[in-house]
């Protein structure tokens, strides 16, 4: 029987494993990876030349498909890659700027407000499911993929859907401990089915499409050294770095309390921070901060940023993560082997967050402390017991 695998690697390896040495100093190994794709139950063994990604809405879908399309393209340079979003989703801005080529199709997402506004919000998204699977197929005749991958966001519904009912072999990635409603009505559709945790097959009704690969991280975030990354961030003077962001979107409640406590930390820098506000946050968080007699030119350990672009080097770099629980994020801080406080978000469907988080506190990984409790303060005093901490 031939062996399950894609360019070379084993289908059932996971791409990460959980923190239980981590406060022993073990540096897990990791190597990013994917399971073979499936059509009904026939292994597709042919070579894959080309290959479209789907995906979108936050950078937690968007990554782990740049994390396989680099795996790809190293174990095959000749390889063709395209990835397909929405015309208005934060892939338009992470996708070009990884190097890939990006097409869009018109999808939105519904909501579920009854005001005015939402209304016709809704209407159009209505509008855009009637013609995204035309602008899918045009694009699937035109660049003639060997396979489909979908990591999340309603933008990868209109694609693989088509896909599959093209007869090209497909395959969604479904990160977080429950399924998301995109991934829910793909199901029937695709090829194969892979998710982050073991736990995960018992909410498919199709388990045997069900592979446990783990959520992939780019490559890139593994080119540094530890000490490396922080020469070049330019945070190698021995005090510990904080990194924090609450997801690609922002999240302006804890933004305020992430003004607290940089606020706090102003006082004596006792930590190097660098904090991810979002697009939406990042103009209220300065205010914040000014509003406190805090401003950033008078303390250069303390960055705010709109969006963090460079990543791969600050989370290399990071003694400490403060963020949600997204379960990119959470197979981010596992493949490197950094503590985090974990403040999962409460408005998540299924509360899936909680659960991912939950997940890596139970190994040792993380503290997780609930929105309501969250304050500045509390944030503060957290990361200065960790990382006083001698384990």
């Amino acid at each position: 029987m031939a062996q399950d695998t894609l360019l070379g690697f084993p289908a059932h390896i996971l791409p990460y494993r959980f923190l239980d040495s981590l406060r022993q100093g073990k540096h897990l190994p990791f190597r990013p990876v994917l399971t073979s794709f499936w059509k009904g139950a026939l292994l597709v063994e042919k070579r894959i030349d080309r290959v479209i990604f789907t995906c979108g809405g936050t950078a937690g879908h968007v990554n782990p498909a740049i994390a396989v399309a680099q795996l790809m393209a190293e174990k095959n340079p000749q390889i063709k890659i395209l990835f397909v979003g929405a015309e208005r989703g934060l892939e338009k801005d992470l996708i070009p700027k990884a190097g890939y080529e990006f097409r869009t199709v018109h999808i939105s997402s519904f909501h579920r407000s009854l005001k005015p506004a939402e209304i016709k919000h809704n209407l159009v998204s209505l509008y855009n499911m009637v013609r995204s699977p035309a602008e899918a197929r045009s694009i699937l005749k035109e660049f003639r993929p060997d396979a489909v991958i979908g990591t999340g966001g309603y933008a990868s519904y209109p694609t693989v859907k088509a896909a599959a009912k093209m007869g090209i072999p497909t395959a969604v990635h479904e990160s977080n401990a429950v399924p998301g409603l995109t991934t829910e009505l793909l199901e029937p559709y695709a090829g194969r089915i892979m998710v982050g945790f073991e736990s995960c097959r018992q909410h498919y009704k199709h388990p045997e499409k069900v592979a446990v690969t783990g959520t992939p991280v780019r490559e890139d975030f593994f080119t540094l050294t530890k000490e490396a990354a922080k020469e070049k961030l330019g945070v190698n003077d021995g005090r510990p770095l904080i990194v924090s962001f609450w997801g690609s979107l922002g999240a302006s409640g804890m933004n305020a309390q992430m003004a607290d406590m940089l606020a706090l930390e102003a006082g004596k820098e006792p930590f190097h921070h660098i904090h991810g506000a979002g697009k939406s946050g990042y103009a209220a968080v300065l205010k914040a901060l000014a509003e406190k007699g805090v401003y950033l030119k008078d303390h250069p350990s303390l960055q705010v940023r709109e969006y963090i672009y460079d990543m791969a080097p600050v989370m290399r770099a990071a003694d400490l993560v403060i963020c949600r629980a997204g379960a990119s994020t959470v197979s981010e801080l596992t493949a490197l082997a950094v503590p985090a406080v974990i403040v999962p978000s409460p408005y998540v469907t299924n509360n899936h967050q909680e659960k991912n988080a939950r997940i890596l506190e139970k190994h040792g990984g993380a503290r997780v402390i609930l929105e309501k409790d969250a304050t500045g303060e509390a944030l503060y005093r957290a990361a200065g017991e960790i990382l006083r901490s001698p384990e």
